[in-house]
């Protein structure tokens, strides 16, 4: 699979509206869903059901769950090596778990799902650069 390929798949996604818990192109979905959209058009069929959780998930569990999942099935690597068509995570705050993520689109870009809007493409600003604690690939990328 090629990196131009994972990031217009993503792009694929941009307009769809932010729906808690969903991943249906142009239907809805949330950071989470968006991820797996892409994984399905890409890869094929998710490697797991994904159980149900709420908009406070992280706050009411305190686990890091969804950086744990990301480590089962993506391939890590630092932050700062992440290269367009790489999952970035995000930890919206310092010693909470993290709870965001999405497609790094290009240099100081990314296509994410965004609470109360839509998929977007925005630039990777500071107060993002600054949350970001992990980078993965997707199985199978060339370099």
């Amino acid at each position: 699979m090629r990196r131009e390929d994972i990031v217009t798949a993503a792009r694929g996604w941009l307009g769809t509206p932010y729906r808690h818990q969903a991943s249906r192109k142009g239907a809805g979905c949330d950071c989470l869903g968006l991820v797996r959209g892409v994984w399905r058009e890409l890869i094929g069929s998710e490697p797991q059901p994904v159980p149900p959780y709420s908009p406070d998930w992280a706050e009411v569990t305190g686990e890091d769950t969804l950086l744990a999942a990301a480590r089962m099935y993506l391939v890590e690597k630092p932050v700062s090596a992440a290269k367009a068509g790489d999952v970035l995570v995000f930890r919206m705050a310092s010693g909470v778990p993290a709870k965001h993520c999405g497609v790094l689109s290009g240099p100081g870009r990314i296509v994410h799902a965004y609470w109360g809007r839509a998929v977007v493409e925005t630039r990777l600003v500071p107060w993002w650069q600054r949350r970001a604690v992990a980078a993965f690939s997707f199985p199978g990328v060339e370099d």
